[in-house]
């Protein structure tokens, strides 16, 4: 059998979405100071994103690159003020070794996207068209940081009609826990919640027969998802999503 026989066929309408994977969130002193878990947690999610790009392009599916600019002249007053106020000093600076990307880049046919000084990946105006141009229906989330660029960038697809898969071991939170930004992002957005080494993970069918969010009834410790949100909801009572 043949290398492109044996390929698996790659899912029609998906992308995956490598997010700011860039040395000053990945690496460095700027990563290691900024970062405030535990730093295994964010050395698996950098080498998740990695190994999640290789399987994608070996599996046909189209990865898209978004990456964030920090520069004091792309930030507007409130951002700044922020900044001046908790003395956070810029990242990513435009031509800089922090703004590169890590661990893996862009081949010359794949898309790069800007956010300078946002979060979310749809304020590049260029973003949604190439998606809409490439008949891409459901996108699925790798990089940092689940609880910001991520969300963010999550948040603004579902409102859009996009279907949203996010690889739990491609990401991790820089200020929540993990499995409450993930349940939240399943509870609210619909989002498939999965693993990299999970079968076909870029897999769309759930959203197709309407089991779409099935991936993350469990949380990390593997608690059904409705009795780990609190024993504030009573049984039957209605997600508080809207």
């Amino acid at each position: 059998m043949s290398s492109a026989a044996a390929r698996p066929q790659a899912p029609a309408g998906t992308a995956l979405v490598v997010v700011d994977l860039q040395n000053d969130f990945c690496a460095g002193e700027v990563a290691a100071a900024r970062f405030p878990g535990d730093p295994a947690l964010l050395a698996r999610a950098v080498e998740g994103s990695v190994r999640a790009v290789h399987l994608a392009r070996e599996s046909g599916v189209e990865v898209l690159f978004v990456r964030f600019l920090g520069d004091p002249a792309h930030q507007g007053p409130a951002w700044r003020s922020r900044d001046a106020r908790l003395g956070k000093r810029p990242k990513c600076l435009e031509g800089s070794w922090g703004a590169e990307f890590h661990g893996v880049r862009p081949r010359p046919d794949e898309a790069v996207f800007t956010k300078p000084a946002c979060f979310d990946a749809f304020q590049d105006p260029e973003f949604e068209p190439h998606l809409r141009r490439r008949g891409l229906h459901h996108l699925v989330l790798a990089g940092l940081f689940t609880d910001v660029c991520v969300d963010s960038t999550a948040r603004t697809a579902f409102q859009r009609g996009f279907h949203l898969t996010v690889l739990r071991d491609c990401t991790t939170a820089l200020h929540l826990a993990d499995a409450d930004i993930l349940r939240f992002m399943s509870r609210v957005y619909g989002a498939r919640i999965t693993g990299l080494d999970q079968q076909q993970p870029f897999s769309a069918d759930e959203f197709t027969t309407g089991r779409a969010g099935t991936g993350v009834e469990t949380d990390a410790d593997g608690v059904p998802a409705a009795r780990a949100a609190g024993a504030a909801e009573q049984p039957g009572a209605t997600p508080t999503g809207r």
